[in-house]
């Protein structure tokens, strides 16, 4: 059997050609060139001219981008598959390295013999152009689920970062929270043996509840920082007078506390002298334990907004399709996103508060929310105002994203919505994002448009209150 023969018996076996007749897999095996590859050949590189179909006899090639580049994006291909440029394809360069995992035969045909080949078989350009819309619509679904993975990581590290903070933050109180309660239960033991008279309790109990008073009633009020520091002067010198170490880190407390040299004198003029120090000692942890037990709590209480923003971010427990508060939503991303914003960027809020609850996929809107603000983010460089506003658009509402970079030029304007058009460097984005957010947009039956000058860029999302019912 001739090598051409036996190539067509091969090709008779991939599904796309099972059924042609014999001269036309002769034709396609007279013209293909096959070439045999050991595990770890490379096949081409990418960026090699995108100039030959691929039919894989036998075997596998993984393609993947290597090196620095490496984002992750795999694709293999088997026996009986057919890759590479197809007819009608854009294509151009190979955007990945292919390079066999097993021994592999693979054979090639010219793009430069594709019109002859659709003249001699016509009905394959139809096959090859349902094989190019598959692995289009292939392509493009893992993109997109990349692209969500990413975004979610990205989510992900600052959510982390927040949660951290406040849990630290309580962390270290309750540390020093056990500490402040050692020592006001030893200060207490020490007292409890100067068998102090029931007036002198009395006054001191007296000075510890005003002074827990006077912290309640400062609580939220802003200190003049002049006349805290006379109290503090003042309570340290007093303080001082008395013989007692660490004068001036006891008289920053109570002058926090709001507590005056006069105070601490009239009761400590009313004590022994040994007894001063440990009533001292038990006012300022008194006063401590209050001050970390508020630290604790707005530190959990920090963890429960962002776990409930998270829970509404996501719309856990609730179905696909909900009755959305649009200022919620956009408020919860800020929260989420809020590790991108704290460095720098401003935001405004010009929220109509009468907008109607809107039918909608709730967090896929959030996922729009989200790409559209880091891109404003990202567009000033961390740094700027951004400015979210909404508005009532006839029978919708409109969202505006609103940032004061650079603006976008306007060759670039053109290609903002389509899908892997990206101006940032390998590895940083995917290209992806504003192609979703103009998808999930377009679900909901409505529109996402762009107007941007130099210093100003507006993204406007229009979205109808309810949502067509389906045919």
């Amino acid at each position: 059997m001739s090598a051409t023969l036996s190539l067509a018996a091969e090709l008779r076996r991939v599904a796309a050609f099972a059924d042609l007749p014999e001269d036309a897999l002769e034709w396609l095996a007279g013209h293909m060139q096959v070439v045999e590859l050991e595990p770890g050949d490379v096949f081409f590189h990418a960026g090699a001219t995108a100039d030959r179909m691929i039919v894989m006899l036998e075997g596998e090639l993984r393609s993947q981008s290597e090196g620095g580049a490496n984002d992750g994006r795999v694709f293999v291909s088997t026996t009986g598959q057919i890759t590479g440029m197809l007819p009608y394809s854009r294509l151009t360069v190979f955007p990945l390295t292919s390079r066999a995992i097993l021994r592999s035969r693979v054979a090639t045909l010219s793009k430069e013999l594709f019109p002859e080949m659709l003249q001699r078989i016509p009905q394959l350009g139809e096959r090859l152009v349902a094989l190019m819309a598959d692995r289009i619509r292939n392509f493009t679904r893992e993109e997109q689920q990349r692209e969500k993975l990413a975004s979610l990581g990205k989510i992900s590290a600052g959510l982390a970062h927040e949660l951290n903070n406040p849990a630290a933050a309580a962390s270290r109180a309750a540390e020093s929270l056990r500490e402040s309660v050692s020592a006001g239960r030893n200060a207490n033991l020490r007292l409890d043996r100067l068998a102090l008279t029931g007036e002198q309790r009395s006054a001191l109990a007296d000075l510890e509840q005003r002074v827990l008073d006077r912290v309640a009633s400062l609580a939220g009020a802003d200190a003049d920082p002049l006349e805290r520091s006379d109290r503090e002067q003042a309570l340290g010198a007093s303080i001082e007078r008395y013989g007692i170490a660490d004068a001036w880190p006891l008289a920053a407390i109570l002058a926090d506390a709001g507590a005056n040299a006069g105070q601490f004198e009239s009761v400590a003029d009313t004590l022994p002298a040994q007894a001063v120090g440990d009533v001292l000692c038990r006012i300022t942890a008194s006063l401590l334990v209050v001050g970390l037990v508020d630290q604790i709590e707005n530190s959990t209480r920090r963890i429960s907004e962002l776990v409930k923003a998270v829970k509404e971010y996501t719309y856990m427990d609730q179905g696909p399709q909900q009755e959305v508060d649009i200022h919620a939503g956009l408020d919860n991303t800020l929260l989420i996103l809020n590790h991108r914003l704290k460095h720098g960027v401003e935001v405004v809020r010009e929220y109509d508060r009468s907008l109607p609850r809107i039918c909608a996929h709730g967090s896929e809107l959030n996922q729009v929310w989200t790409n559209l603000i880091v891109n404003a983010i990202d567009a000033m460089g961390g740094k700027g105002e951004l400015r979210i506003r909404t508005s009532r658009e006839r029978d919708g509402v409109m969202v505006e994203i609103v940032d004061n970079g650079p603006g976008i030029p306007p060759e670039v304007k053109a290609h903002l919505f389509e899908p892997f058009f990206t101006t940032k460097g390998v590895g940083e984005g995917t290209g992806l994002g504003l192609d979703t957010a103009n998808r999930i947009v377009r679900q909901h039956h409505g529109r996402i448009r762009v107007e941007t000058r130099p210093g100003e860029t507006n993204f406007q999302v229009t979205l109808p209150v309810t949502l067509p019912k389906p045919d």
